[in-house]
């Protein structure tokens, strides 16, 4: 074995399951070594989660305690599947599904399709805008085309939800929605494109899980047959998680309980698309013998960059929050994080590009620097400044490497260099693999040397060149392998979707960046307006940012660069202020108002059933149920209440109009928001149960040890019937 063996690319397999183990650490080796039972994992940024889960898979495999053709692994992006099934290709665990939602939910539709409804499977739309633009011309109704994209985002935000076109309005108002036309058009329209879809004979994205969870609700035989195959589950990303998703969980779980789930309520971004943190933070309620393990080591950043994402954290507000985890680095002192003003965003994008060509001088790869901002409009003033600064770079979300026509056509001049090489006059000089690779690739337009500029040229080139550094990398770890076995390795990396690092400086949104990190980060246009966007103006989009802006801290392993601009363009009267957020975190602004000190340390909390714990919540472990008819409830706020929101309730009105006015009092006293106390649903499930004892208001789904210790004594006392503030005016 060579030392390159035991490179990130080429790793060393794993021989035995207890080798699968080396190098975790405990609480990482808990989540590895729990395998029976629910398991919740709670994951801050950089402490190793995906390395978690799939070595707790890989041992699992490895041991023989879980068959890998039983186990599936979901996550949401093709890219984190793809990185799921490397790792679990390098840890000896072949043959385990690694899928996203739509792709599993797909392929188990794709089969059962012929048996459940007859004939082929109708074609899924790439894209549903076009269809939505017929069915506003169908309901005479004039889009423009920002109308158009937030309409069809509408729609999908219903579909994901499970709300139908009857129940848009009332749904879309509880929810906080902002519709781009009034509620009773985009529910015509919503019907409208229904029907345009129904009659070409086409589904969409979200009917994909939509008719997945039909087929699996409706057919209890094909039901069985998938729950026959899957019988372990893993979760990536659990508070991305949609209430389809959810919902289709709970199909495959059926009433067993091996799953293991991992997530990060302060990582929450996407709940405008429909996205929940609910379920990781209800996941103990639901399942009360859940073993919760929280990893709060954080290997990435240094801890200059996890003290800044720690102090922002510390000022947030709402349930999320509640459930912060204070990060621990474990990295080695670095340069403090940078904070910069511009006059206008020119000189903004002009700075970044002049400090990041300081770095390319002194020897950063391109590849270790990304530049990330809230909206992809930004994304041209920094293309433009990079490239005058002869800077390469490569846009985030742009086609899959693979996918690219260089590549694809490197891969095909490969094939066939490896089958016919000994005829082939451009490997006549070639002396090893790497030499082999570059006379075919020189072929196909490589040079030495990149060409000047950027643009499409620029971006082949260096396609080309990642393979030729891969090829390199091969080699090193494989002495004596073949180009037919490079061929071979491209085939499995195309297949896991496991692309080689392209050079180029990463230009991305902070939404498309989620999952990534480099050594150096430039957070810019974080002002107000931009962090947080114009359009978040409830506490919930705020909060919403304030974690977008999180995510975004930390992305950066070793330096981090924060700047603004204090107007759009040269010229004008500044009339911009750097974002509220850095209130406290930057120098000048005085100390954090917040938190700090008070997020949740890391560990394990076992399980508990029954009466074995003094404070017990429910115990069953099938799925919540309504206390009134007997449905399965998936909402986070029926779950409260145990029962649906259409059924009966037996709530004393007069006890909830008591807990309601206590509670503004307390969030006066405190200078927080009201829900921060006690979420309405909390009180009305309070209400409704009238508990008489701190066990029996333990019980109910909002009630946590933190808030019992706090507010108990004032609950139960309202419940009886007292004055809670009587105790206090005594002493």
């Amino acid at each position: 074995m060579t030392a390159a063996t035991h490179s990130p690319l080429f790793p060393y397999v794993p021989d035995t399951p207890d080798a699968v183990l080396e190098g975790l650490d405990p609480e990482q080796r808990e989540v590895a070594t729990s395998l029976h039972g629910p398991v919740c994992v709670l994951a801050g940024a950089g402490t190793g989660k995906t390395r978690a889960i799939t070595h707790r898979i890989a041992y699992g495999v490895r041991a023989g305690i879980l068959q890998p053709s039983s186990v599936l692994a979901v996550t949401f992006t093709n890219r984190a599947a793809g990185e799921m099934r490397g790792r679990l290709r390098q840890l000896g665990a072949t043959g385990v599904q690694a899928r996203t939602f739509h792709s599993a939910a797909l392929r188990q539709l794709q089969y059962f399709w012929p048996k459940a409804i007859g004939g082929s499977l109708p074609r899924i739309v790439d894209r549903k805008a076009q269809l939505v633009a017929d069915a506003a011309a169908a309901s005479r109704i004039r889009l423009d085309r920002g109308e158009l994209r937030d309409v069809t985002a509408e729609i999908e935000w219903s579909k994901v939800t499970q709300t139908t076109p009857a129940d848009y309005p009332l749904a879309a108002a509880k929810a906080g929605r902002e519709a781009p036309r009034s509620p009773a058009e985009i529910a015509q329209l919503y019907t409208a494109y229904e029907d345009v879809k129904r009659d070409r004979g086409v589904i969409d994205f979200e009917d994909v899980l939509l008719l997945t969870v039909a087929v699996l609700q409706d057919r209890h035989d094909i039901a069985d047959q998938v729950r026959a195959q899957y019988q372990h589950f893993v979760v990536d990303e659990y508070q991305d998680v949609s209430p389809l998703q959810q919902r289709l969980l709970e199909l495959w779980l059926g009433e067993r309980d091996s799953l293991c789930v991992v997530g990060d309520a302060s990582q929450t971004i996407y709940s405008f698309t429909g996205a929940t943190p609910d379920h990781l933070l209800d996941f103990r309620v639901r399942h009360p013998s859940a073993t919760v393990v929280k990893l709060v080591r954080d290997y990435r950043s240094t801890p200059q960059v996890v003290h800044l994402a720690n102090g922002l954290l510390a000022q947030a507000r709402g349930r999320a929050a509640d459930h912060r985890l204070e990060l621990v680095s474990q990295r080695d002192p670095g340069p403090e994080p940078v904070f910069t003003e511009y006059t206008d965003e020119p000189a903004e994008a002009e700075g970044a590009a002049r400090r990041i060509r300081e770095l390319l001088d002194s020897g950063v790869p391109a590849s270790e620097i990304a530049v990330l901002f809230r909206t992809n409009s930004q994304s041209e003033s920094y293309e433009q400044a990079l490239a005058d600064a002869g800077v390469p770079y490569q846009l985030r979300g742009a086609e899959r490497f693979f996918d690219r026509p260089e590549v694809r056509k490197a891969g095909i001049a490969l094939r066939g260099a490896a089958r016919f090489g000994g005829n082939d006059s451009l490997l006549d000089d070639t002396v090893d693999l790497p030499s082999q690779v570059r006379a075919v690739l020189s072929g196909e337009g490589w040079t030495s040397q990149p060409p000047a500029g950027s643009g499409a040229v620029r971006e082949r080139w260096e396609s080309l060149a990642a393979l030729a550094n891969l090829a390199q990398d091969f080699a090193a770890a494989r002495p004596g392998a073949t180009l037919a076995d490079l061929v071979a390795e491209l085939d499995e990396r195309a297949s896991a979707q496991h692309a080689p690092t392209v050079q180029g400086v990463t230009l991305a949104s902070l939404h498309s960046a989620k999952g990534l990190e480099w050594d150096v980060v430039f957070l810019v246009g974080v002002a107000e307006g931009m962090m947080p966007i114009t359009y978040a103006r409830t506490d919930e989009q705020i909060e919403e940012e304030r974690r977008l802006l999180y995510v975004g801290i930390t992305r950066a392993r070793e330096r981090l660069h924060v700047s603004w601009a204090l107007s759009r363009s040269p010229g004008p009267r500044p009339n911009r202020r750097p974002s509220r957020f850095l209130d406290g975190l930057r120098p000048g602004t005085g100390t954090a108002v917040g938190r700090t000190g008070s997020g949740t340390a890391g560990g394990v909390e076992r399980g508990f059933a029954g009466a074995t714990r003094a404070v017990p919540r429910r115990t069953q472990r099938t799925p919540a149920r309504c206390r009134v008819c007997g449905r399965t409830l998936t909402e986070a706020g029926e779950m409260k209440l145990m029962r649906c929101e259409d059924c009966p309730s037996d709530m004393d009105e007069a006890l909830y109009e008591r807990l309601h006015e206590w509670r503004e009092d307390q969030a006066q006293r405190s200078g927080q928001p009201a829900f921060c106390v006690f979420t309405d649903k909390t009180l009305m499930a309070i209400a409704e149960a009238a508990p008489t004892g701190p066990v029996e208001l333990a019980r109910i789904p909002g009630v946590l040890t933190r808030k019992l210790d706090r507010y108990g004594a004032d609950v139960l006392a309202i419940c009886a019937g007292q004055d809670p503030t009587a105790g206090a005016e005594d002493d």
